[in-house]
């Protein structure tokens, strides 16, 4: 191990080539911290960064990994902990949606796969990856991102709904396991996020009212930060003005 910045916060993200992926790693390099960088596209994870100063870039590991391959996501962690030793925040932003598929269709179980894959796998092998050194180290928060749309099903979006509020009881159990061992566990839950692909979906609605990236950040940095120290097992609700 290094003592390469090791004072600093180790913060391990999750789908940081995304829209709320560069707001959240920007938000933390910006305080300072160690940012780990995950994705499945390098080209991605380098435009997180190309544009941020220089003494940030020197602070952030970007990993190109398929984080529905288990071994890999261990072996990056293993890679950070090789690095700093310790990984202090996982911030588990890597996701996706999908809707159209009505329940009773003969798509809707491969839709259902899709995104238990995306939006619940994932975050199981990435909390294997970095949950035994948290709890070695007896400190550690996780944040997961889960969606308000998800606490109610709706026609023609069970799928996504249903890999979402499975999410939220992950995130439940999750916290339960490890109460009172020094690591936290929450999740957010946004309404419409303001990015790029939402506003091409949608390009009727006013964006104004959905939840920024940034003001989602806020959210996230803050259930990371010893100020949260009393919120454990919380899915917390992120409305913007919807």
């Amino acid at each position: 191990m290094t003592t390469e910045n090791r004072a600093s916060t180790i913060v391990w993200i999750t789908g940081a080539s995304g829209g709320l992926g560069r707001s959240v790693a920007a938000h933390f390099a910006q305080a300072g911290a160690n940012v780990v960088l995950l994705a499945h596209d390098a080209a991605g994870l380098q435009a997180t960064v190309s544009a941020w100063p220089v003494d940030w870039q020197a602070r952030a590991l970007c990993l190109t990994v398929d984080l529905l391959d288990a071994a890999a996501v261990q072996q990056a962690s293993q890679q950070v902990l090789a690095r700093w030793g310790r990984i202090d925040v996982a911030v588990h932003l890597a996701g996706g949606f999908t809707m159209g598929q009505a329940v009773y269709q003969n798509d809707f179980a491969a839709a259902l796969d899709h995104m238990l894959d995306l939006n619940l796998r994932t975050v199981v092998h990435s909390t294997a990856a970095v949950l035994p050194a948290m709890l070695a180290q007896g400190s550690g928060a996780v944040v997961n991102v889960g969606a308000a749309s998800a606490g109610q099903g709706a026609a023609h979006m069970g799928a996504y709904a249903a890999s979402k509020s499975a999410l939220a009881r992950l995130t439940e159990s999750l916290a339960a396991e490890v109460k009172g061992q020094g690591v936290r566990v929450n999740a957010v839950l946004p309404s419409i996020i303001d990015t790029l692909a939402n506003r091409a979906s949608m390009p009727d609605a006013d964006p104004s009212r959905w939840v920024a990236p940034e003001a989602l950040a806020d959210v996230i940095a803050f259930l990371a930060s010893p100020s949260a120290r009393a919120v454990h097992g919380a899915c917390v609700p992120v409305m913007g003005l919807v």
